[in-house]
């Protein structure tokens, strides 16, 4: 997300780097390609001119420190805007009341509704320690009622049965009794989506929202429709008391102007951003740190704390004893390594939570392919049990035999071959535990990246 912008801006603040000071030349000719790259990231006309007023404002006065560089000074009032144009804080869900709290989603068909219902779900489940129970009211798609039983059987979340044959207000309404009989905590309703907004459509949400009064009422919204996302917000908040939004998509999005215009269109804060198909893809919004990713600056505490929910704790102790202790790293351990990534979402996930990546070449960007984490794993698997444990026995015949277990090529299998005997050199470097090794282990997991190709 934010790539293109991401490019633009940091292509036209390193040009303030080599002056002196900031004057009002200078000023002007940065806030124009900043104006630009705004427009480029499909960012609203009136978000973009409210925005370089306040810069400029900010630039032209003297509100930057003194022993800032001009590039420093632009960049830190630039990451300010950003943050107050997104809403400043993460604003939580508001679950103050008699239990079950319940949260109504609204949105356009399409938008990935039902599946923000199963991971806003599961969120809850795993980080606010809540009981959870969900319900489709979606009388009109009756594959929207089975989609989400399917995933609430995969998440442990508690399913309420609904008939097409059904009002959804009494659909909601047996939902909510059933769950107070359950002592859930939080149940979420699925509504009913339009290819556009209607009169129908309207009506009937807002009879349902009268009906159940819940204590969240979100807007699920695709960002990838960038500035139309805030537009199709606005017309919902206009007809719904709305108390924040949920940006999906949004790992598909390299422009990023729904996050930047819907805060400043609705007033309604952006509460969660989805960031990829998998259950658990879906984050709190930051702005703080949604605006350092933007300017290229990373998110390393986001990344902190992705380690600390995604990753198990107990495989990584035992892995780490295990090193530790001289035993031989092998292909299961290298099997594990490239699932605890896939689970945190893969390396592009990861990267772009680290500063400075932005600067990192193009070239080198493509070949990092989230794709290839399956792709490895699948040859792995395809391995006997033996093998796993002692690679020396992957030769010839087996090696065939291994590609065509896993319908690769044989050059693939070759490939994570030399990989793993990279990881493995780097193990035992790292249980020498000379310090002096960890640049030649960075260096390593560099070309190891590279290999993660096609």
């Amino acid at each position: 997300m934010f790539d293109n912008l991401t490019d633009r801006l940091s292509s036209t603040l390193k040009k303030l780097k080599g002056q002196g000071r900031l004057t009002e030349g200078n000023i002007k000719d940065a806030l124009r390609e900043v104006r630009m790259a705004l427009l480029e990231a499909d960012v609203s006309l009136s978000v973009v001119t409210d925005f370089i007023a306040r810069v400029k404002e900010g630039a032209l006065g003297q509100e930057v420190q003194a022993s800032l560089s001009p590039g420093q000074a632009m960049i830190k009032l630039v990451q300010s805007e950003l943050v107050k144009v997104m809403g400043a804080a993460n604003e939580g869900l508001n679950l103050n009341a008699v239990p079950p709290a319940v949260i109504l989603m609204a949105g356009l068909q399409g938008a990935g509704k039902t599946t923000t219902v199963a991971k806003l779900g599961r969120w809850l489940q795993e980080n606010q320690k809540k009981k959870v129970g969900v319900v489709s009211a979606d009388v009109y798609r009756p594959a929207a009622i089975k989609q989400l039983q399917v995933l609430a059987n995969e998440l442990n979340l508690d399913f309420f049965e609904s008939d097409l044959t059904q009002q959804p207000v009494d659909i909601v309404r047996n939902a909510i009794d059933a769950a107070k009989k359950k002592f859930l905590d939080v149940i979420i309703i699925d509504t009913a989506g339009r290819l556009h907004i209607d009169d129908e459509m309207m009506g009937e949400i807002k009879a349902l929202h009268a009906a159940i009064n819940p204590v969240e009422t979100l807007f699920v919204v695709d960002s990838m429709t960038g500035q139309d996302a805030a537009i199709t917000a606005k017309a919902f908040n206009d007809a719904l008391p709305l108390t924040g939004v949920i940006l999906t998509k949004a790992d598909g999005d390299a422009r990023g102007g729904a996050a930047l215009s819907i805060r400043h269109i609705t007033g309604k804060p952006i509460k969660f951003i989805g960031v990829g198909e998998k259950s658990n893809a879906l984050e709190p919004f930051y702005p703080d740190r949604v605006a350092s990713r933007i300017l290229g600056m990373g998110d390393v505490l986001g990344l902190i704390e992705e380690i600390e929910q995604k990753v198990d704790k107990e495989k990584a102790e035992k892995f780490a004893r295990k090193i530790q202790k001289g035993k031989t790293f092998d292909f299961d351990d290298f099997r594990e390594q490239l699932q605890q990534m896939q689970s945190m979402g893969g390396v592009t996930s990861m990267l772009e939570k680290l500063p400075g990546m932005n600067n990192m070449p193009q070239e080198m960007k493509d070949q990092v392919n989230d794709k290839a984490l399956a792709r490895q794993i699948a040859v792995i698997n395809s391995m006997t049990f033996q093998e796993r444990r002692d690679p020396d026995l992957i030769k010839g015949n087996r090696k065939k035999r291994i590609a065509a277990g896993c319908g690769q090529q044989l050059q693939d299998v070759n490939r994570i071959l030399k990989q793993f005997l990279m990881m493995q050199k780097m193990m035992k470097k790292f249980k020498s535990g000379n310090m002096a090794n960890m640049a030649n282990m960075a260096r390593g997991i560099k070309s190891n990246m590279r290999g993660m190709r096609r």
